[in-house]
């Protein structure tokens, strides 16, 4: 029983952090990697990302908190962690099919 309790418990925190970090791309990182604007590599596509990901995740990570070309310092996400960046350029950088 405290197996099955513990377990449904930790699928409800997973749930409840997969929809924050959605919520939080839909806030932020939609607004420009939805449609590429701003020169921002559109999500889902994984050739304009694969550059990007070859410089390694903790420089797309301190990309974001700092800021790069058009993207503004922490890409308006000011509640983000770096672990909600990884998470975040994962998804973004996946395909979407």
């Amino acid at each position: 029983m405290t197996r099955l309790v513990l377990a449904a418990l930790f699928l409800v925190a997973s749930a409840s952090w997969a929809d924050s970090a959605m919520d939080k791309y839909d806030r932020t990182c939609r607004i420009c990697h939805a449609n590429g604007v701003g020169g921002a590599p559109k999500t889902g596509d994984v050739d304009a990302w694969r550059p990007r990901l070859e410089k390694g995740m903790e420089s797309l990570i301190r990309a974001s908190n700092r800021g790069l070309n058009g993207m503004p310092p922490k890409g308006m996400c000011y509640d983000c962690s770096d672990q909600d960046y990884e998470a975040l350029i994962s998804y973004m950088s996946t395909s979407a099919s």
